[in-house]
This record gives structure tokens, sequence and C-alpha cells, in this order.
């Protein structure tokens, strides 16, 4: 039998130690490691094209990483939850932060190692994971509040502390790495993830069963926060085409001629992704007859919702305002009569049921304000 105090646990103990910050620190780097995720989290939603890979590949190294300091924070305190004489009013708070951090780093580490589950029906881990991530804040800060203690110079000074954290944050890369190399050698649904950490929708469950084609019943129906409205009257429906245009017009169904097709790969913040044959008119064609002014520099895409995302001018140009997906015309639910296709865009830009389009100076600054009420009636 190994020697307890020369095993590889006890090695490994050892080295734990050696890297440990001091207890104030790692109290803040916890604080300053969860604002990072959810930051990064939260601007990975509209990060779709692939020269981003590295923000989510740095999500993922922090988190990590906030896994080693959630060990050293754990083993400190563990005596003030294990001993009931040690209670305070403040302990129900902690173990609850507690939990809910080791289930927001437990649902992506298993996320990224291929698994799923169902949650509420509709929900798969991922989105659990998000709102896991999205509720830790509130929790962190209540915690800190509860046991603040004011960060001491030296708590950041010195050689060693930098070569702890350096330490730390190499762990959670070799970490990373290693997660990717048990998925290739168990062939796991983590290998078909693309960079963003969506799978194809038929590996994500969400795809129907039997032979659908690649129209609109191949991928699901999705739509962001609230909106849900009737089906749009396509003899009533009219593109408004306005704003820093020499112009400005209106344009009806039969106005619109399906006359481009690609295929783009449509990136779902749900987790999931299809690529699909879309046809439809071309964006640059609509703004290239409305003249857009000289000083034009952005397009609102908006929706019959209220809802409405800008694009830079240059890159709207290359989008398609779609009536069509995989030779089928597209059914309410997927944006009938009008959806905006954004290549590089994740979903929730996919702007759906548009009825105008607007030349801007500026981006709106509003379109946050917006996609979060919009379809609340």
């Amino acid at each position: 039998m190994a020697d307890r105090r020369t095993g590889p646990f006890a090695r490994l103990r050892r080295l734990l130690a050696r890297v440990e910050p001091s207890p104030r620190l790692v109290d803040w780097s916890i604080l300053a490691c969860v604002l990072f995720e959810v930051g990064s989290g939260v601007l990975s939603f509209g990060a779709g094209a692939p020269a981003n890979w590295p923000l989510f590949e740095l999500h993922a190294v922090v988190g990590l990483t906030l896994s080693a300091l959630l060990v050293y924070k754990f083993r400190r305190v563990r005596r003030r939850v294990t001993d009931a004489r040690l209670w305070d009013r403040a302990t129900g708070l902690s173990v609850l932060t507690a939990v809910v951090a080791v289930s927001a780093l437990l649902t992506g580490v298993w996320w990224a190692l291929g698994g799923n589950a169902r949650v509420l029906t509709y929900w798969n881990l991922l989105n659990l994971h998000v709102g896991l991530g999205l509720l830790l804040v509130p929790l962190v800060l209540g915690h800190l509040y509860t046991r603040f203690r004011t960060p001491a110079r030296a708590d950041f000074e010195g050689r060693r502390t930098a070569l702890q954290y350096g330490t730390l944050l190499v762990g959670g890369a070799l970490l990373l790495r290693a997660q990717e190399l048990v998925v290739a050698a168990f062939d796991t649904g983590g290998r078909v993830r693309r960079f963003t950490g969506s799978k194809p929708v038929e590996d994500d469950g969400l795809a129907p069963e039997g032979d659908v084609g690649d129209g609109n019943a191949s991928f699901p129906v999705t739509s962001w926060v609230a909106d849900d409205p009737d089906p749009v009257d396509a003899a009533a429906w009219r593109l408004r085409v306005g704003g820093l245009v020499e112009s400005p017009h209106s344009l009806s169904a039969a106005d619109l001629t399906a006359d481009t097709e690609r295929r783009v790969l449509l990136d779902c913040t749900s987790g999931w992704y299809a690529e699909r044959d879309w046809c439809g008119v071309r964006l640059g064609d609509v703004l290239d007859a409305a003249g857009p002014h000289a000083d034009a520099a952005w397009v609102t895409v908006h929706s019959v919702t209220g809802y409405r995302w800008s694009f830079p001018l240059d890159e709207a140009r290359e989008m398609l305002l779609a009536t069509h997906v995989g030779s089928e015309r597209l059914t309410h639910g997927h944006g009938s009569p009008l959806r905006l296709v954004a290549p590089d865009r994740r979903g929730f830009q996919w702007i759906k049921w548009v009825d105008g389009v607007e030349v801007r100076r500026r981006r709106d600054p509003a379109q946050w304000l917006a996609v979060l009420v919009s379809g609340f009636e």
C-alpha cells in the first residue's frame, strides 16, 4: 500500500498548496471569474463568426480555473459548513451559492463532453448552464456582501502571486485539452460541436424523426423571449425601406422576387445549428434601390413584433431577406413572409417577420431593450 504522505494524491495536494493564492485573493478571484464568465457568455450570444473562437476558449479556460479556486474555497470553509455550531444567518446563502456554482460548472463540462438533458421539455443542458450562470451573479454578490473582506495590497503583489495565477490559468488550459482528448477518445457528441458549443440539430435531439427533408420541418421553431405574433397577413404586409436613403418606399410580397439562393448555417443560442439552403432577395439589392446617403453606416432590420437589430452597412449588403428554406416557402413559425439570413451571426440576430429596413448613421442604441421587451403587450 502506498504511503499516504508520498502517494500521488499527497503530491497533488502539495502542488495545489504551492499554487494556492491567499484566502482573500481566492475570494476576490472567484468573483472576478464569475463576472468574466457571465460577461463572456453574454458576448458569445452575438459571436458567430469563426474569428470569435478565442472568446469561447477563454470562457472554457477561466471556467476550469474557477473550479480550482472553488476547491481552495471549499477546503477552507468546510468546517464552518459541516459544524452546525458555527452556522450563522449567511450560511444558507453560502451553501446555495456553492451549489449553483458547482452545478453551472458541471453542466458546462457535461455539455462539452457531449452530454445533454431535457429540462422543462424544451430547455437543454446548455440552456440550464446559461440560467445557472446568470443566477450565480446575484448570489455571489450577496455572499460577498455578507462575508466582505477588503483585499490588501499585499494580496496582489509579488512574483509568487503572479506565478500562482499563471499556474492556475495554464492548469485550466491543460484541463481543457484533456477534456478534448477524452471527447476524441470516446467519440462523444462533443466532437461535432462548433466552436460556439452548438451541436447539429440532429444530435441535439430537436430534429423531428423521419424523413422531413431540409425545409421548415427539419429544424425547430424558436423565438427570443416573448416574440410570438399572430400569422402575418401577406396581402396586407409591406416591407418599409427608409431612414437615410434617397428614395424611401415600401414593397409588397409580390414585389419581392426570390432570385438568390445560398447555403448558410444557422447557429442558435439554444445550442444547436443547422445548415440549410435559403432563397430570397439580397438585402444589398433592396438597399441599392433606396440609395443610402453617403454618411450612412448602419442598417437596422425591424420585425412586426418590435424586435430589431443593427448591422454595419457593408455586412448588411451581403445578407439575405429569405422567403424560402429548402425549396419550401417559410412557415409562420420560421418568419413568414420574410426572414433575415445573417451569415456568421447567431440565431437571435436572424430577424423573423421582417417588416422594415432602416438605414442609419449609428447603430440603434435601444436594440438590446427591444429584444427583451418585444412581444409583450
